[in-house]
C-alpha cells in the first residue's frame, strides 16, 4: 500500500508541476524536490520524465473512464444514453485538459504519446458504445448492419470532436443545450430505422 501511495504522490506532484511549468520546463529534479521524496525514490518508480508524463496522462484518463462508466450504468434509452456518453466524454476530456494548465498545449503537441496511453481506455469506451448500440438494436430502436464498424465510426467521430469542443468551436454560437438535440438527431439518422 505504501508503494502505491508513494507512486501516486510522485504522479500528483508531477501533474501539478507539469500544469504550472509545462513538460519541457519541468525536470526530474524538480519532481523529486517538490515531492520531498528525493531523486533515488523518484528513479525507483520512473526511469524518465516521459514515464512520469505517461503516468500523469494515465491517471487523468482513469478519472475520465470511471466517470464515463458511471454514465453507462444510468437507466436511459439507448438513444439518450449515447447522447449522454458523447457529452460525458467531451466534457471530461475538456475538464482534464483545462485542469492541467500548461499541459493543455503539451497534450495536443504529444498526441501520439497520449494516444498510446489512451488505448486501453479507448477499448473501454468502444465496448460501452457497442453495448449501448446493441441494446438499441435489441429494442428495435436502432437498425445497423455491422456493430463493430458503427462503433468504430462513432468512437472516431467523438474523439475527432475533442479539440473543437475544448476550444468552444463545436456548434459555434450554440450553447450545450442547443447542440444536444442536433446530436440526438444525428444518432437517429445514423442508427435509427428511418435513416435516409
Amino acid at each position: 500500500m505504501a508503494v502505491a501511495r508513494t507512486r501516486q504522490k510522485l504522479v500528483d506532484v508531477a501533474r501539478q508541476l507539469f500544469a504550472k511549468k509545462g513538460l519541457e520546463d519541468t525536470t526530474m529534479n524538480d519532481i523529486a524536490q517538490a515531492s520531498g521524496l528525493g531523486r533515488r525514490t523518484l528513479y525507483t518508480y520512473f526511469k524518465s520524465k516521459e514515464e512520469v508524463y505517461a503516468a500523469v496522462i494515465d491517471g487523468e484518463l482513469m478519472r475520465i473512464s470511471s466517470t464515463f462508466l458511471a454514465v453507462a450504468r444510468k437507466q436511459l434509452s439507448p438513444e439518450n444514453k449515447l447522447v449522454e456518453l458523447i457529452f460525458a466524454h467531451l466534457s471530461l476530456i475538456k475538464e482534464a485538459v483545462e485542469r492541467n494548465g500548461n499541459l493543455r498545449a503539451q497534450f495536443f503537441r504529444n498526441i501520439w504519446q497520449v494516444e498510446s496511453v489512451r488505448k486501453k481506455y479507448d477499448r473501454i469506451e468502444r465496448d460501452i458504445f457497442a453495448k449501448t448500440i446493441a441494446e438499441g438494436v435489441e429494442q428495435g430502436i436502432f437498425e445497423i448492419d455491422d456493430l463493430s464498424l458503427y462503433t468504430d465510426i462513432l468512437h472516431a467521430c467523438v474523439k475527432g470532436l475533442e479539440v473543437p469542443y475544448i476550444y468552444g468551436r463545436l456548434g459555434e454560437g450554440l450553447n450545450i443545450h442547443g447542440v444536444r438535440p442536433i446530436i440526438r438527431h444525428l444518432i437517429r439518422k445514423a442508427f435509427g430505422k428511418e435513416r435516409a
